[in-house]
């Protein structure tokens, strides 16, 4: 093989070996070590050896664990319902009972319950987990609304390179009447999927559609945008964006309280983490606990996308009209009779030809 052939060959597959890297160092950054990173939780009572116990569980843990106390059992289920604490542990002499949330998060329930049951072991007596959220039938996990954010992610990223390609002739206008017809297209296919095929969804059907319409048209508007830039590395920045920082930042199976601040921190306004979250409040608890920002972290991503494909859309424009006198010179080279055009300039036209190309 020529030297050439092998510098076009490593030209190519160094997109692949750098997606490679990057899936590798995100998802084992987010998730091969999850452990408590200011678990949040509470202590039931008002008794001395309540308050020993949570002062007690503070020393020990440090900045693992937040324990606060709580008056009564009323109180933990409000704050557990308002997604302000991970768990809360009532203590009885016969069976203490823990307070979870699955819906919230299951590992981060099975964190706490880890957590708590290292003192009932040692207290020798049994420990009673209840969970104060229901969840639907077909998703017991709760996970499943993470894997409509892939089925979502992976149809809007993938059709960026598509638009891209196909779409190259047509204006800025055009691509972006099809960005939006695909993000609607890809919301139906993922409601449809969650809702009635499988049972993730069972109610709110039209919110969580127009959520994953939002996040669909928020991923296609900036990879359209982008690509005007960033051409043949659109793909490889999309999967940075919306795969490699997205999946692990969005809460879908670990949450900022099992990982640690850089991928929290990306958590408080992320896409995914948006659509992930938002959709858990709408269907867990009614709404609640934070669901209006994280709508509007969804139309924040898609006020940037338009942003983004109106400044690509100018750009563009400027390079057309940059380019107009060069493609009319050399259109009236190339009418011009053959016995006219000197080496010099048959050269040149060659050199035009291969750049173009």
């Amino acid at each position: 093989m020529a030297p050439h052939q092998l510098r076009h060959l490593a030209g190519h597959l160094l997109t692949p070996l750098l997606m490679c890297a990057g899936m590798a160092l995100a998802y084992l950054g987010a998730f091969h070590h999850p452990e408590p990173n200011h678990l949040k939780v509470a202590v039931v009572g008002e008794t001395a050896q309540v308050k020993v116990l949570a002062q007690t569980m503070k020393d020990t843990a440090g900045d693992r664990l937040e324990v606060i106390t709580l008056a009564d059992r009323d109180a933990a289920v409000a704050r557990l319902r308002d997604r302000d604490l991970a768990g809360a542990y009532v203590p009885d002499a016969r069976q203490p009972e823990l307070l979870v949330a699955k819906a919230n998060s299951d590992t981060t329930a099975m964190a706490v319950q880890a957590v708590f049951g290292r003192i009932t072991t040692e207290q020798n007596v049994p420990l009673r987990t209840t969970d104060i959220t229901t969840l639907p039938a077909g998703d017991p996990t709760g996970q499943g609304i993470f894997f409509l954010l892939v089925a979502l992610s992976i149809g809007s990223y993938g059709s960026v390179a598509a638009i891209g390609a196909a779409g190259a002739g047509s204006s800025m206008t055009i691509r972006v009447l099809c960005g939006l017809v695909t993000s609607l297209l890809v919301s139906i296919i993922g409601i449809v999927t969650a809702g009635p095929v499988f049972g993730v969804v069972d109610h709110d059907y039209a919110q969580i559609w127009a959520m994953g319409w939002l996040y669909s048209a928020g991923i296609l508007l900036i990879g359209i945008g982008a690509h005007t830039f960033l051409k043949r590395w659109t793909t490889l920045t999309m999967m940075v964006l919306f795969v490699m920082l997205n999946f692990t930042t969005s809460g879908g199976i670990y949450r900022p309280e099992l990982q640690n601040g850089f991928f929290g921190t990306l958590h408080s306004f992320w896409n995914g983490a948006g659509f992930v979250e938002g959709a858990r409040s709408l269907l867990y608890f009614d709404g609640a606990a934070g669901f209006g920002g994280r709508i509007a972290s969804l139309a924040l991503w898609f006020a940037a996308g338009l942003a983004l494909v109106a400044i690509a859309g100018l750009t563009e424009h400027r390079r057309a009209v940059a380019n107009a006198p060069a493609e009319h010179g050399r259109h009236a080279a190339e009418s011009a009779p053959e016995s006219e055009s000197t080496p010099s300039e048959a050269a040149e036209e060659e050199m035009e030809e291969a750049v173009g190309v």
